[in-house]
């Protein structure tokens, strides 16, 4: 018994090192990013198209600009997109999924409804049509990320709420004269708040990478601003003439953040859920 507790022991802590590790990386990269003056990313025409060195470690691009903190430019404002439109989009799901479980009856019938009309819509061609309704730049991605992301949430929230609204001590609250909207704070949302913060940890990976994509594609931000959808579709341009890195380091990083938040996602499941963390 007690191995199996020294086991279970040592395997949370080694799950809340790389939850801290992933934390600190992004962190690392999101300040970094936000720090850095448009100067040390400006035009330098004698310095184009160099290759990676001490100097410059990610290269330069065809017009003289340092990839390393363009890079982290662009990166950190894709961070600050995938935070707001995940805030935005897991709080629709937390509302939408404790009020179709609680109300039931029509209101139940249209979110169902609505979460059916929007998962059943090709993704990308949803993200596209709305940034692009929306005026596109960092307004619009925000707005078509953050509209787009609530479905399999609130559907997550629902299935939550619908396991312990028959419950007893709900029941009994009922009986006590509490109001939905009180049972809804006192006992429903503290049951679904590990799956919202896990959900919510999770939307984060997606928000950037649809916002990279749709940027990518040209329906997101503008191409005078640094982003990594923006410098990744720059770098097709030259990739048949061997400069590797306009595209090797910028997906890489895109890569590394969205591997490490589902990392955090994944691990904080495992520490939450008993079950999970036995396995």
């Amino acid at each position: 018994m007690r191995s199996k507790r020294t086991v279970f022991e040592n395997r949370r802590i080694q799950l809340v090192f790389w939850v801290v590790l992933a934390l600190c990386y992004l962190l690392g990269i999101f300040f970094v990013g936000l720090g850095v003056k448009e100067s040390a990313y400006g035009i330098c025409f004698e310095d184009k198209f160099l290759a990676p060195s001490l100097r410059h470690p990610f290269g330069t691009d065809g017009l003289g600009r340092d990839m390393f903190f363009r890079c982290m430019k662009g990166l950190s404002t894709s961070m600050v997109i995938g935070i707001l439109a995940a805030v935005v989009s897991s709080f629709l799901a937390l509302v939408m999924g404790i009020l179709s479980a609680v109300l039931g009856g029509f209101v139940d019938k249209f979110i169902n409804w609505a979460v059916d009309l929007c998962m059943g819509l090709p993704h990308i061609v949803l993200l596209l049509l709305i940034s692009f309704m929306m005026g596109k730049g960092m307004k619009g991605v925000t707005i078509a990320v953050a509209l787009t992301h609530w479905p399999a949430l609130t559907r997550l929230v629902r299935s939550e709420v619908l396991q312990i609204r028959s419950s007893l001590y709900v029941q009994t609250a009922y009986r006590m004269g509490k109001s939905p909207y009180q049972v809804a704070v006192t006992h429903m949302i503290p049951h679904v708040l590990p799956t919202y913060v896990i959900g919510l940890i999770l939307l984060f990976p997606h928000a950037i990478m649809h916002e990279a994509a749709i940027t990518f594609l040209g329906f997101g931000l503008p191409a005078e601003m640094p982003a990594i959808g923006v410098i990744l579709s720059e770098a097709m341009n030259h990739i048949a003439a061997g400069k590797w890195w306009l595209a090797l380091f910028p997906g890489l990083l895109l890569l590394t953040v969205v591997v490490l938040f589902d990392v955090i996602g994944d691990n904080l499941k495992k520490l939450w859920n008993p079950q999970s963390g036995n396995q």
